[in-house]
């Protein structure tokens, strides 16, 4: 591919996941793939984990959220000039086998943020119902927005190129990063697409997530999304 990739890992206590996440991304030889996880002051053993297999890390003296551990490692990818950065969930969701996916339509495409989705076509994954309830609000929602078709806005298996990564390193959002980063990034003019993947469910640890599908829950991400919208209106 002839670019330096970032393979960034936000982590709050995924002791049990992580190993085997690392383990499947060192035996994919193709890209030359750096690994940074970002442990966000986990309770457990991530910390001592990610010491005995031996990855670049950052520990966060507090917890931070997946916002500010994302834009941490951000800043990594653009402190250390990397092309690409890749998020992958410590909890083992996103198989290393599906990343070529997203590398290949970037390099293909030139596309600056490059999502990978679970809703375009039918997956091996499945949600419940009222979940997918939920994430098709948020494409009608996001589309209003922005214009732009994104069935999979909350998915975590992003990969950003360098110009993305600049933005995101000085303004990634903290509330509900994934939702509201594509309305930064669309102010930005940054052109976003998906690509179709197959996910897993939850290798180990706890979501972040409880309760998808709540109203409370989707009136505080409209209401975020809605405030991305107006603080980035004048990019």
């Amino acid at each position: 591919m002839g670019k330096r990739i970032l393979i960034i890992i936000p982590c709050y206590n995924e002791e049990a996941s992580l190993p085997a996440l690392v383990k499947e991304l060192r035996t994919i030889g193709a890209y030359g793939l750096s690994i940074l996880a970002v442990n966000d002051c986990s309770t457990d053993r991530t910390a001592e984990v990610i010491r005995k297999l031996g990855i670049n890390s950052l520990e966060l003296p507090i917890n931070l959220g997946i916002g500010g551990a994302m834009q941490s490692g951000f800043l990594y990818a653009q402190e250390n000039n990397f092309d690409v950065a890749v998020q992958m969930d410590g909890d083992g969701q996103h198989p290393p086998a599906e990343l070529h996916k997203l590398l290949e339509y970037h390099l293909n495409k030139g596309t600056n943020v490059v999502i990978g989705s679970r809703f375009i076509t039918r997956s091996d994954f499945r949600s419940t119902w009222t979940r997918r309830i939920g994430i098709r609000y948020l494409y009608l929602f996001n589309k209003l927005l922005t214009g732009k078709h994104i069935y999979d806005s909350t998915s975590g298996f992003r990969l950003l190129d360098k110009q993305a990564i600049d933005i995101a390193a000085s303004m990634y959002p903290d509330e509900y990063p994934e939702p509201e980063s594509l309305i930064l990034f669309s102010k930005y003019g940054l052109q976003v697409a998906e690509v179709a993947v197959n996910m897993r469910t939850r290798q180990g640890g706890v979501s972040s997530i409880k309760s998808f599908t709540s109203f409370y829950y989707i009136v505080k991400v409209t209401i975020a999304m809605f405030y991305s919208y107006i603080r980035y209106s004048k990019k």
